[in-house]
């Protein structure tokens, strides 16, 4: 397709221009001030708490004893701390899950806090979270399943005059609530008050959306409504908790009609509304607490990927922090959110584009219509991270772009390593984040190839992440101060400790979403100087082709420092693939 003509427009003075330009007329689609606001929090919490946290289930039958409710040091304000330092702006707490059981002392049902040991019935965590997040400086929203499993009406019509009372209860009694959150899990087998049966219900036109939107639109004026029923809310599922949206990500959706996996996970270019996608995920495998998954705490390696593939494509991250049944987050869980924070922090403090002579405008086009930015350094230059807004108040207009490195006096096109196929520089939006290894780089291209409407970029960087990624490996409650990954060749991973640990399992996530990358065989070494190792383990992991989960090496515990994992065979490709690594140590 030959290019469009283009506009090329860079608001705020970015990259230290100070040329006046006159801002284009809106396109397409434009984002609510509450969407606008919304998206700028850019990362935010879910804490998953409920009766599923005492029985060990992640879906509650209704049917289970108020007496099991008595935690022993419950501490929201622990919570609002933990989430403040792991970089959430807020907090969205399940209010009521698909148990029916309601967090809050809600006077239409028995089936509550009001009606358990805890403080003698006299507790509210739902005021106690909304308090904390006060005093913590953080947002607060709720999330209330519409799906009751303990509600004897549930499928009648009854019951939706019931669930828009709850609602009503903590849309007037808890403050402003930045979000509603809706669960698109409806309908099934439950309690229903004793009767012990299979329920169903149409989730597009049961609940009679319109009206319970309309209601919290009156209440909460300033919140956005998440919802996956029949009518459009502000924001969307992305199709996956997986923790990732599509590279391309079009912050639109047809205002009717169904919303298959397609729509979801990538947008609609041509979309009528401005629906853009939330990604929500859990620290753990787990949405609730289970102490079974106190070493499956997602890696700081994985929850970055997260991070790129979330708030880097055009989204928001929802991350979950599930309560453990003493009333607070578990130190793992805590510890590894409050690295992530620190990490990005670390990876974005220093934009070097500000550090260089502002670039020249280049036309492409006889008229002067087609433009890039060209970045000059002078010198060699390191960096591996490309960032780029597009100003969406005025709707989201790029559709294809380029990146090129002038690299030993050679121009080099750049691509996304995080996608399988093209080279991922579809859509900006809010805010893309390109990620490719680290290169020595004299210039920078960045050129629009294809776009809806004349482009509107507001921020452009380059940042240099750090080749050597700290982690916090998952051993417990003992953790070392310090340790590095990197790779020495495409078929081997090194990990180096600061100091001598006593290893004793190795554990491999393959890649979840392609067979590329996958290890078959592999051989696992320790080593306390570099030069002399020893191997702990080799072998096969037994259909991981078919089955690709956790794969376990043990072995007698061993002291060293450095751990070499190679892979011997791989399925597809030349270079290792994983999803996550776990290390254990004493």
């Amino acid at each position: 397709m030959k290019p469009l003509l283009f506009t090329f427009i860079l608001l705020l003075q970015i990259l230290s221009m100070t040329a006046q330009v006159k801002k284009p007329q809106p396109y397409g689609p434009l984002p609510s001030p509450n969407q606008l606001r919304w998206q700028d929090m850019e990362m935010y919490a879910f804490i998953h708490y409920s009766m599923n946290t005492y029985t060990d289930q992640e879906w509650g039958f209704g049917n289970e004893d108020l007496k099991l409710f008595n935690p022993s040091s419950l501490d929201c304000r622990q919570w609002a701390r933990v989430c403040k330092q792991a970089g959430m702006k807020g907090i969205i707490f399940t209010a009521k899950h698909h148990c029916g059981f309601c967090m809050w002392p809600s006077k239409y049902t028995e089936y509550s806090v009001k009606n358990t040991p805890w403080k003698q019935g006299k507790g509210d965590v739902v005021r106690e979270l909304a308090d904390a997040c006060k005093k913590e400086g953080l947002k607060f929203a709720v999330y209330l399943s519409p799906w009751d499993r303990n509600h004897a009406e549930y499928g009648r019509p009854e019951y939706i005059t019931y669930f828009r009372n709850q609602l009503r209860e903590l849309l007037t009694n808890y403050g402003e609530i930045f979000e509603v959150w809706f669960d698109g899990a409806n309908g099934g087998d439950g309690w229903y008050g004793g009767a012990n049966e299979t329920r169903r219900i149409n989730g597009k036109t049961y609940y009679q959306w319109e009206e319970t939107f309309r209601m919290i639109r009156e209440l909460q004026p300033n919140a956005v409504i998440w919802n996956d029923g029949g009518d459009r809310g502000d924001l969307r599922w992305v199709g996956t908790e997986a923790g990732n949206v599509g590279e391309t990500n079009w912050s639109l959706m047809p205002s009717t009609g169904d919303t298959p996996y397609q729509m979801l996970h990538f947008g609609v270019e041509n979309g009528d509304v401005w629906c853009p996608g939330e990604t929500n995920t859990s620290i753990r495998p787990g949405w609730f607490y289970h102490e079974t998954e106190n070493n499956h705490v997602k890696s700081l390696s994985k929850l970055m990927d997260t991070y790129y593939k979330s708030v880097g494509r055009n989204s928001t991250l929802l991350l979950n922090f599930p309560i453990a049944p003493n009333g607070r987050i578990h130190p793992t869980d805590s510890l590894r959110g409050i690295a992530f924070k620190k990490m990005i922090d670390e990876i974005f403090k220093k934009n070097i584009v500000k550090e260089v002579k502002a670039p020249k405008l280049k036309t492409l086009t006889d008229d002067s219509s087609a433009v890039s930015a060209m970045i000059d350094f002078k010198r060699p230059t390191a960096f591996n991270r490309f960032l780029v807004e597009e100003d969406i108040s005025l709707g989201q207009r790029v559709k294809k772009f380029t990146l090129e490195a002038l690299i030993d006096g050679q121009w080099q096109p750049l691509k996304d390593q995080l996608v399988e196929q093209g080279d991922g520089l579809t859509t900006i939006g809010h805010r893309r984040i390109i990620c490719f290894p680290t290169i020595k780089a004299t210039k920078l291209r960045f050129t629009v190839t294809d776009t809806k409407a004349e482009p509107v970029i507001k921020k452009i960087g380059l940042y240099l992440a750090p080749d050597l990624t700290a982690d916090i490996p998952n051993s417990g409650e003992k953790y070392a101060s310090s340790l590095h990954i990197f790779f020495s060749n495409p078929k081997q991973m090194l990990i180096d400790w600061d100091s001598e640990q006593t290893f004793t399992s190795f554990r491999y996530l393959p890649p979840q979403n392609t067979r590329n990358g996958t290890i078959t065989h592999y051989s696992l070494w320790v080593s306390n100087d570099w030069n002399n190792w020893t191997k702990l383990a080799s072998g096969e992991f037994s259909n991981i082709i078919n089955n690709p989960i956790w794969q376990t090496i043990t072995f007698p515990a061993t002291k060293g420092r450095i751990l070499r994992f190679e892979a011997d065979r791989l399925t597809d490709g030349d270079r290792m693939g994983y999803d996550d690594i776990e290390v254990g140590t004493e």
